[in-house]
C-alpha cells in the first residue's frame, strides 16, 4: 500500500483510496503530489478520497483543491460535489457546504447525509434539523447516518417531539437495528429528560457498545439518578465492554451530583491503575465538583496542586470557583477567578460568579468593581433565558420579559403561583436577587425570573396530563429551584426543568436532585 503498483492513473487512485479507506491521510496527500508530479492529472476517482484526507487533516485548504476540481471540470461528478459538500461540513465552513450543495443540479442520499451530519458535528442543530426535513420532503430516502445525525441535533436542540417522529420514521424505514441510530435514539432521549424512553430502547438493542452504555450512565447522572448511573457501570463491567474517557466523565459527573465522595474518589483513582486512562480536564472538573460540593475546597486545591498543568483549563478553575461561590470562600474564588482570566480572558463567567458571591455578602462596592472591570475588558454576560415547547412552536422568556403575546396572562398566573407558594409557607430567598435594591424589589424580580415565566406559560398551555418541560440555558438560581419545586406540588404537575447543569424532575415537593445540585 506504500505506493502505487504501475506507473498509471488507475492504480494511483487505487492506491490512494486506500490509504484513504485506512486512514493514512498523509500517505495518500503524499501520493497525490507524487501523481501530480508525474504529470497525471486528477480525474473523478481521484478526489472523493482526497478530499476526504485533506479534511480530515485540514491540508491542503479545501478551497485549493476545490479550485483545482473546477479547473478540471471534475464538478458535475456527482460523487465529486458530494465529496465536496463533506469536506467543508468536516472543515466547519458550513457556509461553503451549502453554497456547493445549493448549486449542485443533481443530489442524492450522500449529499443530503453529508449536510445533515456536517450540520450536526458543527452544533448547528436547528440547520441540521432543517436540512432534515428538506430532504424528508424533497423524498430523498435517508440513511441510517442522516437518521443519527438529526438524532443528536434533536437532542443538541431539546427537540424532544421531532425526536419521537424521527424515532418512528426509523422503525418504519428500518433503520432502528443499526448500532449508531440506537446509540443517538439512547443519546437523545436521556438528554430530554426522557430517561424511561432511553432505558426502552437501550434494553431493545441488539448490540452494545461503549458509546450506548456510556449514553445510558451519562442520561442517569444529568437526570439526578446517580446510583443508578453507577448500577448500568456495574452492569457494563460484567458485559465486558470496556469504559473510555467519555464513560469516566459521566461516572464523576454522576458521584458529584449524588454526593457519592467515596465512590467518587475510587473511580477517579481507577482510571489509570486499571483502565490505563489518563484524566483530563473533564474528569478534573468533575473531581473538583464533587469535592467542592461536599464543603472539601481543601482536598480540591490540594489535588489540584498536584495535578499536571497542563490538564486544568478554564473549566476545571470554574468548578472551584462554584464551589467557593456556594461556600462563601471569596479568597480562594478571587484565585479560582485569576486562572480562569489567565487561560481564557475573554469568559464572562468569573466576573459573575464573583459579582454574585460579593452580592450574596452584601459586599456591593465589590460587586461594582467587578462590573466595571468587566466593562472595561469588553466582556459582556450571556443572557439567561428560558424556553418551553408547545405544540411544535419555541417560546422564549428572559427576566421581566413582557414581549409575549399572552404576556397578561403569565404574568397574573406567575402572581398566583407566587401567592399560592407563599401560603405554603415558601418565603423569597432575596440573596438570588442580584441587584442592590429594596427587599421589595429583590422579591419581585425574583418571582419575574425567566424561569417562573416559562413555568407560568406551561400552567397555562400545557394539558393537565403532560409534564411541564422547561429549558434554561444558564444554571437555575437558589430561589427559583425551591419555588418552581412547590409550584409543582400545588398544582399537582410533574415539571422538568433542565439548565446548563444537569434536569430537575419535580414532582410532589421533590426533586431529583435531592437539592444537590
Amino acid at each position: 500500500m506504500a505506493s502505487p503498483g504501475g506507473k498509471g492513473l488507475v492504480a494511483c487512485n487505487a492506491a490512494i483510496s486506500r490509504c484513504s479507506r485506512a486512514g493514512l491521510h498523509r500517505r495518500a496527500l503524499a501520493l497525490f503530489t507524487e501523481m501530480r508530479a508525474r504529470g497525471l492529472r486528477a480525474d473523478e476517482y481521484t478526489l472523493p478520497p482526497i478530499l476526504n484526507s485533506a479534511a480530515l487533516l485540514r491540508a491542503p485548504p479545501a478551497a485549493a483543491l476545490h479550485a483545482l476540481l473546477l479547473r478540471a471540470g471534475l464538478a458535475s461528478h456527482l460523487h465529486v460535489a458530494n465529496a465536496l459538500v463533506d469536506a467543508y461540513a468536516k472543515l466547519s465552513r458550513l457556509g461553503a457546504a451549502r453554497a456547493v450543495f445549493d448549486e449542485m443540479p443533481r443530489r442524492d442520499v450522500v449529499t443530503w447525509t453529508s449536510l445533515v451530519t456536517g450540520l450536526a458535528r458543527a452544533g448547528s442543530h436547528g440547520l441540521a434539523v432543517r436540512a432534515y426535513r428538506d430532504m424528508v420532503a424533497a423524498g430523498v430516502a435517508t440513511d441510517e447516518f442522516a437518521v443519527a445525525a438529526v438524532l443528536s441535533s434533536c437532542a443538541g436542540s431539546t427537540a424532544l417531539e421531532l425526536g419521537r417522529s424521527v424515532h418512528a420514521a426509523a422503525v418504519r424505514s428500518g433503520h432502528e437495528p443499526f448500532l449508531s441510530v440506537g446509540n443517538s435514539l439512547v443519546s437523545m432521549y436521556a438528554k430530554t429528560g426522557s430517561l424511561r424512553d432511553a432505558r426502552t430502547v437501550f434494553d431493545a438493542m441488539r448490540s452494545r457498545c461503549a458509546i450506548t452504555w456510556t449514553a445510558l450512565i451519562v442520561g442517569y447522572a444529568q437526570n439526578g439518578r446517580g446510583r443508578e448511573s453507577l448500577a448500568v457501570y456495574a452492569d457494563m463491567a460484567r458485559s465486558g465492554c470496556r469504559p473510555d474517557y467519555v464513560t469516566f466523565v459521566g461516572l464523576l459527573f454522576a458521584c458529584s451530583h449524588a454526593g457519592l465522595l467515596d465512590a467518587g474518589r475510587a473511580h477517579f483513582q481507577s482510571m489509570q491503575s486499571e483502565h490505563g486512562i489518563s484524566p483530563g480536564p473533564d474528569h478534573y472538573a468533575c473531581m473538583v465538583d464533587l469535592l467542592g460540593r461536599a464543603g472539601r475546597l481543601g482536598e480540591a486545591v490540594d489535588l489540584l496542586d498536584r495535578s499536571p498543568a497542563a490538564e486544568l483549563d478554564a473549566t476545571v478553575w470554574k468548578a472551584l470557583l462554584a464551589a467557593c461561590r456556594t461556600h462563601r470562600n471569596a479568597a480562594l474564588a478571587e484565585r479560582a477567578a485569576g486562572m480562569v482570566w489567565r487561560l481564557d480572558p475573554t469568559d464572562a463567567v468569573p466576573y459573575v460568579m464573583l459579582s454574585n458571591l460579593y452580592s450574596r455578602a452584601r459586599r456591593w462596592g465589590d460587586v461594582a468593581r467587578v462590573r466595571a472591570l468587566m466593562r472595561s475588558r469588553g466582556i459582556s454576560k450571556e443572557p439567561g433565558c428560558s424556553w418551553v415547547v408547545v405544540a411544535g412552536v419555541t417560546h422564549v422568556f428572559h427576566a421581566g420579559d413582557r414581549d409575549h403575546q399572552r404576556a397578561a396572562e403569565i404574568y397574573r398566573k406567575a402572581e398566583e403561583m407566587a401567592a399560592r407558594i407563599r401560603a405554603r409557607g415558601h418565603v423569597p430567598d432575596t440573596e438570588w436577587a442580584l441587584q442592590d435594591e429594596a427587599p421589595e424589589g429583590r422579591e419581585m424580580g425574583l418571582a419575574h425570573h425567566g424561569e417562573r415565566l416559562a413555568v407560568a406559560f406551561g400552567l397555562l398551555a400545557v394539558p393537565a396530563a403532560a409534564p411541564i418541560r422547561v429549558y434554561k440555558n444558564l444554571r437555575v438560581c437558589g430561589d427559583c429551584h425551591a419555588a418552581i419545586k412547590m409550584v409543582a406540588e400545588v398544582y399537582g404537575r410533574e415539571i422538568i426543568l433542565r439548565d446548563s447543569n444537569c434536569f430537575h424532575h419535580m414532582k410532589d415537593g421533590s426533586c431529583s436532585c435531592g437539592d444537590y445540585w
